[in-house]
This record gives C-alpha cells, structure tokens and sequence, in this order.
C-alpha cells in the first residue's frame, strides 16, 4: 500500500517579519517594548527584513518615517494592513497582543487583519485574565487558534493558558521580557547629575493610573521618613492618556494632595513626563530601591520591574505575577498588596542596612544579564524559525487517492452508556462538557448508514443513541433537550430549533433507513410526536434539517401527511428567503453564510424528488452551484467555509477555520444533485470534497486520522486542530458511508486504512 509522502524538514530561515503592536513615540509601555524589540531583532540579525506595524489611537502622534501605522478604530483599515503584509513578502507574523491597544470588542478588529494572511503567526501575550469577558475570551480563543506559537513572559502565563484557555502546552514558550545591557552603577555615582547627593531615593516609574498602587506608597512614607530623613520617593511618569482624557490631572492632584495631608510633601516628588529608554535608565541607576506597589495581582509582564532588575536595583513589590516570577529565589522582596505598614519596613530595613541592600543589588544584576535584549531576540528567532520548519512538513498526494473504509472504532471510543460526548482533548473523551442531542442524532443516524457493521454491535449502539434523543424529548413542553452535563443532568430546558431539527432529521431516516423493525418503529412514533412541533421554526437551517427528515420518512411512508406539510411549508420558506436575500451575485437564502451551508440547497433538492416540485429542485441545484464556487479554491481543491466568515454580510468567504461539517454537508448535497440529474459533475464535487479530508486542502495536511478511524477538529490557518471531537469523527464517517455509493470517476478503491 502507498504511503503518504512528506517533504524533508530542512532548515527554515526567517527572512522578513511583520511586528505589529505600538510604537514610540506613544506614550505607554506597549510601544516601547515592541521598539525595543524590533531593535533588538534588526540589530542581532541585520539580515532580517523587519517591518513595523503600529496601532495610531488618533491623537495626533507623528510616527518615524519606518513605521507603518493603522487607524486603531478604522476596521476596514486592518484588512487592508493584512493585504499589505500578504504581498510584502513576510514570511512570518508577529503579534504583541494587549488589551486596549486594538480597535472592536476586545480587540476583535485584529483578528480581520489576521483573516487576511496566511502566513504563520506567533502572538506575545502581555495580559492573561483568568476571568476574561465573553468579548475577551472570544477574541483570545481564535487569536489562540491561529497561533502557530504563544509567547508568555511568565511561568504563570502558560500555567493561565492551559488551565484556563485548555492551549496544548506545546504551543506555548516562556521568554522572558528583554532588558538593556547597562554596567553596573553604584547609585551614589549617579544621584549627582539629578543633584540628588545624600538623598536616599526609592523611585517608581510608568504612567500614572490608579491600579500602580502609588497611595499604598505615598501612605507608607511617613514611617519611612521617620526612619531615614534623607528618604525621597520619586514617581517618574505622564498621566495615562486614557485617564488624562477623562479628568485631565485630577488623579495626580489627589496623590500631591495625599502627601501634603500626610506631612510627607517634602520626601515625595513627582516628575511629570514621559522619558526614553535611555533616559529612564539614567533615573534607574540613581535609585537605591525600587518599589511597584500595584494593586493587580493579574499583571504578567512589567517592563519597568524587568528594567529595574537588570540595572541591579533591589526591589520591594506587591507579589502581581510578574513579581513573583521574577524576584522569586532572594531576587526582590514580596509584600501583600494595599499593604502600607510592609512597604515602610521593607524598604527602611533595606535603607539601613547597606551591606544587604548591596547584596540584593547584585543578586538582581546577576539575574537580569539572562534576559538582555540580544538573548531575547536570539530565543525569539530560534522559535520563529522553528514555527517555519513546522510548517514545511506537508502531505503531498501520491498517485491516486486511497479511499477509507467505514469504521465505528472512533464513535464508540467517545461513547458510553449515555450517549456520545461531544468534545475530545486530542483522542481522549472530555467529559467536562458532557452530551448533546445534536451529536447523539448524527450517531444514530450513522448507525442506521454504516455498512458491515456487526449486528448486535449496530443494535446495541442504536439503542444507546436512540435512547438518548427519546429523553431529550419533553413530552410535557413538547420541545427537545440538548445539552446534558456528564452528571445526567439537563442543562436548558429547552434546546435550539437547529438542535430539534436534527432530531427530526435522525428520526426520519431511522423510520426509514434503520435495519431492525423495532427501531423504524420506535423513530416513525417519535418523529409523528415531534415533527408537528418544528412548523413553527424560523432557523433556516433548523427548517433544512426538518426537511431532510420530512423526505426520509416520506420514502418509507409515501404521501405521509405531516411531512408533506412540513416539506411544503419550509420549502416555499425557503424560496421566499432567497428572493428576499437574493443579488445578482448572491443567489443565496440569507445575507451572510453560517455552518452547513449545503443542508439547505440539499433540502430544497430533496424535496422537490419526493413531492415531484420541479420549482424546489431547480432552486436547490442553482444554490447548490453557487455555494460550491464559493468553496472552490483557485488551485481547484475543495475549501470549506471558514468559520471566520460567520456573520460577515454579502461578503465571499474566509478562509479558516475550515471545519469538517461544511465537507460533509456538501458531499451530502452533492449526492443529492446527482441522484437527481444523473450528472457526473456533482459526484466529481463530491468527491473533491471528501478529499479535503485526505490533505487535498489548503494546507496539504491530513485532517482526517485514518490509524483511529478519526477525524480531527478542523483546519486552521497555522496546522490541524488535533482535538477529535463527535461532530467531526460523526462528519468524517458519514461522509464516508456517502462517498461510498458514488461513482469512483477512475479514484483508487476503498482501502481499510492509510498508513
């Protein structure tokens, strides 16, 4: 038996980068990490082409001539930004994700510029919450899902990350945030050019906001000044912008105002500017303790605290996560956050006590010439291209494409004596999200459709499926469950039309398809009960589904009296909804595309065989035409609409994440096409789409997992999704049981498996 072939794994070198996050000269710390990176990146590797990319919040800031900017609020302006960089020539795409810097909901305007490439993407993370939003975990899940790798600066991050956003750890690298590489000075050396000699200066540096803490400070300096009146507490940096906007100075008023209440005006001083990095270090080493007394504990990455410990400053810090990371093994010192009675004995015993303030001192310089800047941007570029070689590996096809046999292996392996679970971590069943009716109705479906099954294996799985859907049903409300807990429990008390849809699709082609009598019978009196209940649907998916049940039960029961109707009624709902929809180039039922696409040509497709409409099968074979040019790649490979592509109106599809349903619904659709005009055109697409699953797809990858009989979860711009969950091992399978009824048109036969 031929074997996939896969292409060496050569070097890859990176030749051209895309960085986008801010940029100096905006004032925050965002912008002077990712200029701080980008030099150290050109400066370590003069050969890479480094292009800069900034987010313009529209006050009027006027960037360097070498950065590319984008309007923050300007949506259509980060697709454009995404075009540029596609034919640019970038061969990687590096992300500086923090909140607040790009336009949408939580951010979610990066993802159109990300849509718009398909180059691989590593994301540096700056802000993990463990407590996300709906809008922010939304928008960091798929920023997740198209990143090749993940950059954290903290151990805590990638801990956040897999217990929180479930990130295979493979994906995620720790490195440490960069620092200057500066000699050593002895504070007293460099008080003179602030005419600070004699003083002993405890400094904070950032932006001015509310959540640095700077209260708890300005509240401990009275116990400090009665240890050392040479104390001063300087607090260097501008008003955050986006405060500024709302209250102008009125924060730092209060802080001014707190000090002189305090009796402390003296020993405190406040510089109101934004310095550089050059600059800020020149402060640095003047400081004999450095102090962030932040209020957050969710703060993963301080770039000043890592300033701070490269310059050998010893630290006094609220223990945020960055903090704890960093000054952990006698590197700092932790006290509780809002804690002012801690933050005046620290730092007294370390203003008394020179030979440990000494100690500590070298200690932290010690630590910081692990994280200079040239070892930064050297981890960095090994990882990049690490994501590159990753990406070389692909599958290219043999001659002819061997065909899988239909195996139930994987379905049982995600069932039990409940029903099937709905989601995989890997191959493995996770039971955390439990059951749904809509797997449970695809099941049994399959298990009405997969051929040479064993019989007592098909009866006793049929049960289990078929019992499943009959207590989803609520004879009391009438209506379909569908999501149950591992625990047995309902989770709703109603389900989604979509859901009880499909329960009526499975039940209509149990009525008619499954092999033992017991089971038609059960399905035809179970689908009499709730059938009637969908006329009412509104969903024109829910309405498909429906359909293809109405004309499955009407194969087994000609001119059976609810299905007529419901076939009938939903059918001239759907033509309504096209002319509504419709065009000129967008014959389509509704104004965007969504999941399952072809269900609902297939309907329309379906209904006019049993009823004998011809208006309902022309409409279903010109929708069906269309939807498949839309998923017809230039290279004339089958490409599944992009999940991405939800909700975007009159607009063609996006290219990811491609999932296996859509391949599904289309071979089914296809299957239709052909048994009703006999044209060998639709079976050739059909065809083309079950190859998608074999690696004739964009990325030339097998999503299919032929050594399990599995499928995984979808294929994203960076790889495969190697979850394998019920809907896409029930996609691949029924596909299968499909393709296997067609024309070969001249494929190598079915093989029982693919090395």
């Amino acid at each position: 038996m031929e074997k996939p072939v896969f292409s060496s794994a050569s070097p890859a070198k990176v030749r051209h980068i895309a960085l986008i996050g801010n940029a100096l000269p905006r004032r925050c710390g965002l912008a002077t990490f990712t200029s701080d990176t980008a030099n150290a990146v050109r400066a370590a590797f003069p050969e890479i082409t480094l292009d800069h990319y900034a987010m313009d919040d529209g006050t009027g800031i006027e960037y360097p001539a070498e950065i590319r900017t984008i309007p923050m609020q300007d949506r259509s302006a980060y697709a454009t930004a995404g075009r540029d960089i596609a034919t640019s020539g970038a061969d990687m795409l590096w992300v500086q994700h923090e909140y607040g810097i790009y336009g949408g909901a939580a951010g979610g305007y990066l993802l159109d510029l990300i849509d718009a490439l398909s180059i691989p993407l590593v994301t540096t993370l700056h802000t993990l919450l463990e407590k996300p939003s709906a809008d922010e975990r939304q928008v960091l899940d798929r920023l997740i899902a198209r990143s090749a790798k993940l950059i954290v600066m903290a151990d805590k991050g990638r801990k956040i990350l897999i217990e929180t956003y479930g990130v295979d750890p493979a994906q995620i690298d720790v490195i440490p945030h960069g620092v200057p590489d500066r000699p050593y000075v002895n504070p007293d050396n460099a008080k003179p050019r602030f005419d600070l000699d004699g003083r002993k200066l405890i400094f904070t540096f950032g932006l001015l906001a509310p959540d640095k803490g700077i209260e708890t400070m300005i509240a401990a300096m009275p116990a400090i000044v009665s240890a050392d009146r040479q104390a001063l507490y300087i607090v260097l940096g501008a008003t955050h912008p986006n405060l500024k906007r709302h209250e102008g100075e009125a924060y730092r008023e209060r802080l001014m105002a707190q000090a002189e209440g305090l009796g402390v005006a003296d020993h405190v001083r406040f510089i109101d500017a934004f310095v550089d990095t050059p600059d800020l270090l020149d402060w640095l080493e003047a400081a004999d303790v450095y102090v962030t007394p932040y209020l957050k504990e969710g703060q993963i990455t301080s770039g000043t605290l890592s300033y701070a410990v490269a310059l050998g400053k010893p630290v006094v810090s609220t223990p945020y996560i960055h903090a704890r990371e960093i000054l952990r093994g006698d590197h700092g010192v932790l006290v509780d956050f809002a804690d002012s009675e801690a933050l005046a004995r620290e730092i007294s015993k370390l203003l008394a006590d020179d030979d440990a303030r000494t100690a500590l001192a070298r200690r932290a310089y010690a630590l910081g010439r692990t994280m200079v800047w040239q070892r930064f941007a050297h981890r960095v570029i090994g990882l990049f291209e690490e994501v590159l070689r990753a990406k070389r590996i692909r599958l290219v096809q043999s001659q002819g494409v061997r065909y899988l046999a239909p195996d139930a292996e994987a379905v049982i392996r995600m069932s039990d004596a409940t029903g099937m679970l709905q989601h995989g971590l890997y191959s493995i069943p996770d039971r955390d999200h439990g059951y749904c009716l809509d797997d449970n109705a695809r099941a049994l479906i399959l298990m009405c459709r997969m051929p040479e099954m064993a019989a007592d294996m098909r009866a006793r799985w049929t049960n289990v499926y078929a019992a499943f859907v009959q207590h989803a049903w609520d004879g009391k409300t009438r209506r379909f469950r569908n999501f149950m807990g591992f625990d047995r429990r309902w989770l709703e008390d109603e389900g989604s039309e979509d859901s009880a849809g499909r329960a009526v699709w499975a039940l209509g082609v149990a009525g008619h398809e499954a092999p033992e009598p017991r089971h038609r019978d059960w399905a035809c009196w179970l689908y009499d009960q709730a059938a009637p209940e969908m006329e009412k649907a509104g969903s024109p998916r829910a309405m498909a589904f429906t359909m293809l049940g109405a004309a499955a039960m009407m194969e087994a029961k000609p001119g059976h009296d609810i299905s007529t109707r419901l076939l009938t009624h939903f059918g001239d709902e759907l033509l309504r909804l096209l002319e509504a929809a419709r065009r000129p180039d967008w014959p389509w039922f509704e104004a965007m595309l969504a999941y399952d696409n072809a269900r609902l040509p297939e309907a329309l497709i379906r209904a006019g065989q049993v009823l004998g409409r011809q208006d309902y099968r022309d409409c279903g074979l010109e929708t069906l035409d269309w939807i498949l040019e839309q998923q017809h790649a230039p290279e004339g490979h089958f490409r599944a609409v992009g999940s991405d592509s939800f909700g975007r109106v009159y607009q063609a599809p996006q290219r990811f994440d491609q999932q296996p349903l859509e391949a599904q619904a289309v071979i089914d659709a296809c299957s239709a096409a052909f048994a009703a005009t006999g044209e060998e055109r639709w079976a050739a697409a059909a065809h083309r789409a079950y190859r998608w699953f074999l690696g004739e797809n964009d990325l030339g990858l097998m999503v299919a997992s032929p050594q399990e009989s599995s499928c995984h979860d979808g294929l994203m711009p960076t790889g495969v999704n190697r979850n394998q969950g019920a809907e896409s091992i029930l996609a691949l399978q029924l596909s299968i049981c499909a393709i296997a009824v067609l024309p070969s048109l001249g494929t190598v036969p079915i093989e029982a498996n693919v090395a």
